[in-house]
């Protein structure tokens, strides 16, 4: 099957895309928009995992920040340099004793979950499930408690394992598939509402596990440096740095591209649609709809841990309290649908538009209450308020919520569509 053309607006979209972010180094300057591109690039990733599980599975995850937070700390638990007061103290040991507790107490208890071979009464296999459970929770919880204890007055937090960082990147991808694993298989019989307010409800508890195990994330004291893939800005300056910071992410974007590409134009590309569009057929040729979209699911989720991780480690602070439902969830279904859901190309697009409009939205903002103030005082005597940089700081959230409405007002399904696939 050939690959269809540009279509006739994708070509003007990215031409105006480009002189608007020309602007902006004109502007601002070349450290500025590199790091707005850099920003924007991650996010770009981070859609295009979005747009799998939405455009592809029609699946409703709202809990973006969760898959975003946990890879964030997954890279940092890999490369972060190793805390050598932690590794000559009592905690490995302690936590040595936690582990086993916990593999022990996940054996016992799935296998009673599971014990139905044994003739036990579903009763009775329910409730020795149940005790094993909470009893595994006491375990863990009374020798973990002490543990952290111990870590934190020694050596502060555990550190990292100071392996390379795209090392990390690829853990805390896996790491996040790992959890969408445990999420679809908990969340994908539900309905969409349903499953919407399983995953925000997950991505919640991550956050507040992370921002509150001091001893292992250093919670709310946040943990920096963050190591760089590329020389970091002390050392190549901020411009070389952060450009070569955004060769690594625009390298991500294509090879995550191109795969997806293959991998939709394939058989397995041509199910998926199947079962999206048309479920109950789907399931009436023999597929298994819950584990194509599972699968979906994982893979979307690895996309966007990897985005997230690289999002993080650009930031080179890793902070649990920072990670927000409106930066790492909200904004990034706004790129996937203003670019257009189930269009690889209209995900990018969108992440990278929607975020030139987030973070410009303030120093335009702020440059048009300037010059209202100036005309102001000057015609009419008007004195300003005292906090337009605060007023400016609000105004993304308006723009961007004006952006979506005319978007879905005159574009409804994105500016650049998903393509019908037409087979030979």
């Amino acid at each position: 099957m050939a690959v269809p053309p540009l279509a006739h607006r994708e070509i003007p979209l990215f031409a105006g895309l480009a002189v608007v972010i020309a602007l902006v180094f004109a502007w601002l300057g070349a450290a500025y928009g590199v790091r707005m591109l850099v920003e924007a690039s991650c996010y770009a990733i981070i859609a295009l995992g979005l747009t799998i599980q939405w455009g592809y599975a029609g699946l409703f995850n709202v809990g973006v920040m969760g898959f975003i937070a946990l890879a964030a700390f997954v890279t940092v638990l890999v490369s972060f340099p190793v805390n050598a007061a932690f590794w000559n103290g009592d905690g490995p040991a302690l936590l040595g004793w936690t582990a086993l507790y916990l593999v022990i107490g996940v054996a016992i208890t799935y296998g009673l979950s599971r014990s139905h071979r044994l003739g036990l009464p579903k009763s009775l296999r329910t409730a020795l499930t149940l005790i094993a459970g909470a009893v595994t929770y006491l375990a863990v919880q009374g020798t973990l408690d002490p543990a952290a204890s111990v870590i934190e007055s020694e050596a502060g937090f555990i550190g990292g394992f100071g392996l390379p960082v795209w090392f990390g990147w690829l853990v805390g991808g896996v790491a996040a598939g790992g959890l969408g694993w445990v999420m679809g298989r908990i969340t994908l019989g539900l309905r969409a509402d349903y499953m919407a307010i399983a995953t925000l409800g997950i991505s919640e508890i991550v956050k507040a596990f992370l921002k509150n195990a001091d001893w292992l994330t250093r919670g709310t004291l946040t943990v920096s440096p963050l190591p760089w893939p590329v020389p970091t800005p002390q050392e190549l300056g901020f411009v070389f740095s952060r450009s070569a910071y955004l060769c690594v992410t625009a390298a991500m974007i294509v090879v995550i591209y191109v795969l997806l590409q293959r991998a939709w134009a394939s058989p397995w590309g041509r199910m998926m649609r199947a079962i999206r569009d048309n479920e109950l057929s789907a399931a009436a040729m023999g597929k298994d709809i819950n584990r194509r979209r599972l699968e979906m699911f994982v893979i979307g989720n690895v996309i966007i841990g990897i985005g997230g991780a690289a999002l993080i480690t650009f930031t080179s602070i890793f902070d649990p309290s920072a990670f927000a439902p409106l930066n790492h969830t909200f904004l990034i279904w706004v790129m996937v649908i203003l670019g257009g859901a189930g269009n690889n190309l209209g995900a990018i697009f969108g992440a990278f538009l929607v975020y030139v409009i987030w973070i410009m939205s303030e120093p335009v903002a702020l440059f048009l209450f300037q010059q209202a103030e100036i005309w102001g005082d000057e015609l009419f005597g008007w004195q300003a308020p005292g906090d337009l940089h605060t007023r400016a700081l609000q105004m993304r959230v308006f723009i961007i919520g004006l952006t979506i409405t005319l978007v879905l007002r005159y574009a409804p399904q994105g500016l650049i569509p998903e393509k019908v696939m037409k087979h030979d």
